[in-house]
């Protein structure tokens, strides 16, 4: 989708905004940084200041996160289209993934909501934001990263 004005961020940078208290989302996250090796993707957490301009600026709620977002070129993706744009983005090994796209999307993202609003019980979740590893410098999108509106 596309909202009105700019995101703020440069021109071909990707951003994978994800819930940072979820573990399932946090597991997610470890999978991009270590696949995405030409670093295509940056992460933002929604609870991040960063992440929650991204949210305002999509007109998505900032308080209820039950999908993954990616954001690039001014448009936004959620559910799962944000999921093959994110695998469309890692190395060629998880392209064969894609091929979940020949179902209709109302039952993909039925499938990734049933999911979503379940991903607490099933996986866990963390008591605070986890903060990003000192190893993984650059990945994930800071302040500096993001325009001024």
């Amino acid at each position: 989708m596309k909202p009105n004005g700019n995101s703020g961020l440069a021109t071909g940078r990707a951003v994978v905004l994800f819930d940072g208290t979820c573990k399932l989302c946090n597991g997610w996250a470890t999978f991009i940084i270590s696949q995405d090796h030409e670093q295509r993707l940056t992460l933002a957490a929604v609870q991040s200041p960063e992440g929650q301009a991204l949210l305002k600026w999509a007109g998505l709620p900032q308080d209820q996160f039950n999908t993954i977002v990616l954001v690039e070129n001014d448009r936004f993706y959620v559910r799962s289209d944000a999921m093959f744009k994110i695998l469309a983005h890692l190395p060629a090994r998880w392209h064969w993934l894609l091929i979940a796209r020949v179902f209709p999307r109302v039952l993909r993202d039925w499938l990734y909501d049933k999911i979503a609003l379940n991903r607490y019980k099933l996986f866990g979740r963390y008591d605070a934001c986890r903060l990003p590893a000192a190893d993984h410098p650059g990945r994930f999108l800071s302040q500096n990263a993001l325009n001024d509106r």
